[in-house]
Order: structure tokens, then sequence, then C-alpha cells
């Protein structure tokens, strides 16, 4: 009986200990402040709509000035004169609010208006540079249905004038002497 009893007593004391004190803090700082469902936002530059992004869920942080999208993400962009340039698809995105930069991640698939589609697991928006870019393996298909392949991208949103860092694949050609 007397184990059982400094037991308890143990149990209560350790039961009873503080919790550290970022503990607290960490926790609440994963709690998003304002949480919405079928969401669409407007990100503009100088007053310019710039994109517009459509979303299933939507989580903003704003200690950290942050935007969790995770359903669906479907963005259309925009040039300087709010002229359509391109489309992006993805499973997720991430918005910093400080810079309006953005991260698709998961199946992104960007289609341009000039004829131009990108296919990558994850692409970066850098806001200020107005430039997409990844690290991963991409494929681009173009509007003479040509098909490239390599790792690492950068363009212009509208995807007009884009590389790719390092190309892969084979070219064939017919060398057919007639």
């Amino acid at each position: 009986m007397f184990k059982i009893r400094i037991s308890l007593v143990l149990f209560i004391l350790i039961g009873c200990s503080e919790l550290p004190e970022n503990s607290m803090e960490y926790s609440r700082r994963e709690i998003p402040d304002q949480e919405s469902w079928g969401v669409t936002i407007t990100l503009t530059d100088e007053g310019l709509r710039r994109a517009v992004v459509k979303s299933g869920h939507l989580q903003k942080f704003h200690d950290r000035q942050f935007i969790n999208l995770d359903q669906n993400v479907d963005i259309d962009f925009f040039d300087d004169n709010e002229n359509h340039t391109s489309n992006l698809l993805s499973q997720f995105a991430t918005v910093d609010e400080k810079t309006n930069s953005m991260k698709a991640v998961g199946q992104v698939i960007v289609v341009s208006d000039s004829g131009v589609t990108l296919f990558t697991d994850t692409l970066s928006w850098d806001n200020r540079k107005e430039l997409v870019f990844t690290n991963d393996s991409v494929m681009v298909v173009t509007e003479e249905k040509d098909t490239l392949y390599g790792v690492g991208f950068e363009s212009d949103m509208g995807l007009e004038y884009w590389k790719i860092l390092k190309p892969s694949g084979v070219i064939g050609q017919d060398n057919n002497d007639d």
C-alpha cells in the first residue's frame, strides 16, 4: 500500500509540473488566426491585379504574415496591364504576405496563354523579380508540341521567356539522304 501511495504522489507531482515557457507559444503559432473554405483572394502590386488565387481551404497566420492553401489551388496570373498570362494548378500553395511571393507544391501544372505548359512538383513565384523557378524535375510542352525535360527551370509568369537549367533527353534527327 505504501508503494501505491508513493507512486500516486509522484504521478501527481509530475502531472502538476509546469509546461516549458515556450510550449504554449509554439502551439499557438501553429494554430491559424483565420480559416476559410472555398476562398478567392486577389494579390495586387501598387493597385494592379497580379494574381487571383482560389482554394478549397485557406489558413491565415497573422504573426508570420503567411497563408497556407491546402485544397485544389487554382491561380490566374496577370501582367502589368492586368492581361491574363497563365493559370497554375497545384495541390497546395503558400503565400508570404510580406512579399506576395508564392510556392506551389504537388502536381504543379502551369498553362500559359502563349501556348507553353509546364509540369513539375514544386514551383516558386518571386513577386519582386516577377520570376517563377524550381530546382525540381520539369517537363515543358511547347505550342509546337515539342516535349522537353530537365532539372531546374526559370521563367516569366507568362512562360514566354523560359529556360531549363539542366536539360536532358534525346533529340531524334531524320538523316534521310533522298
